[in-house]
């Protein structure tokens, strides 16, 4: 288990229990109290840690190496997944998943962002960004389940779309472009979880939901917090300062009526306990689902468009010397 920096605390308490732990004493008596109290002082200063996140440790957690990726949800929640590959004009963008299953016994689409546990497959999966035949192959598998009457569920997990050179080449913009045109009309049901990082259109180009969840520590934004520390000051260095503004947390934007509500996660991160996360993430998919299969296709696509044009309030107000009005955005 890798500990953050903001961790430090509990990684030394832990593992003092472990080499409490390992002694080989013939009297239990002796270690036993000690390694009861210290693992009692571990739950409290984790809940003392974890009650108190900043907006950037919640940033880092959504970033936790050892944090739940899409196939890890995939498989946890649904039955017979079938991966369904490529975009039919390029390629297959392996920082996007997705193809057919079930959610016990409801047909699903399901699909998000990748990321990779090591070297090898971060470089093979781009770090979860996409290219456009990502978000094209996206477009292909949700316009499949519209033809069949299937819900589609997606998963956002990302830094960004792919920023190369060929990316831009094959159109980057386009492809995103594309599929926000056609998911604010696609005629079955879309529910969305962000769970990591939300970034960009790189997120927002498979996240057009119906319904969008973000779990407890994860981040949904415009831009990330280094690349608004580098704009707005230069340099990285105010990274902390840019979370901090950007309101970028589940908390903020389920107040700002961004998303529809927030997944709870285990004491410490979706990594501390995958399988409650995963079944945490399963049962609102399924309360989701219900709630909108019962609509009829024009309701959904109506609601949809309302759901993202009622976001962002403006107020007007006059200048003092030209009487002019004045917008704001909120």
């Amino acid at each position: 288990m890798q500990y953050l920096d903001f961790e430090k605390p509990i990684a030394d308490l832990e593992r003092k229990i472990e080499e409490l732990s390992n002694l080989t004493i013939a009297d239990d008596d002796v270690l036993s109290p000690e390694i009861k109290r210290l693992k009692k002082r571990v739950e409290e200063l984790r809940t003392s840690i974890f009650s108190n996140l900043t907006r950037w440790q919640k940033v880092q957690l959504a970033r936790h190496p050892d944090r739940p990726y899409t196939l890890d949800y995939i498989y946890s929640i649904t039955e017979n997944f079938m991966e369904l590959h490529g975009d039919r004009y390029h390629s297959d963008d392996k920082a996007i998943v997705g193809g057919l299953a079930t959610i016990d016994g409801r047909s699903v689409m399901i699909m998000g962002h990748q990321k990779g546990r090591d070297t090898q497959s971060r470089q093979h999966r781009r770090f979860g960004m996409a290219n456009p035949e990502g978000y094209r192959k996206a477009y292909r598998l949700m316009k499949l389940a519209e033809k069949f009457d299937i819900p589609v569920i997606t998963l956002l997990d990302t830094p960004g779309a792919y920023p190369g050179l060929e990316a831009e080449e094959r159109g980057q913009a386009e492809a995103i472009a594309k599929n926000l045109k056609m998911m604010a009309t696609l005629k079955v049901p879309i529910v969305t979880v962000v769970i990591g990082e939300g970034a960009s259109g790189g997120a927002i180009g498979i996240g057009m939901g119906n319904e969008v969840y973000m779990m407890e520590n994860t981040w949904y934004s415009v831009i990330s917090p280094e690349s608004c520390s580098s704009i707005l000051w230069k340099t990285w260095d105010y990274k902390e300062q840019a979370a901090a503004v950007l309101r970028l947390t589940a908390e903020d934007l389920e107040g700002l009526n961004i998303i529809d509500g927030i997944i709870k996660e285990p004491l410490g991160g979706a990594h501390r306990d995958p399988d409650s996360s995963a079944a945490a993430v399963k049962r609102q998919l399924l309360t989701s689902l219900k709630r909108l299969k019962k609509m009829k296709p024009e309701t959904l696509v109506e609601k949809r468009i309302e759901k993202y044009s009622k976001m962002g309030e403006w107020e007007k107000r006059a200048t003092a010397k030209s009487g002019k009005s004045k917008t704001n955005a909120k």
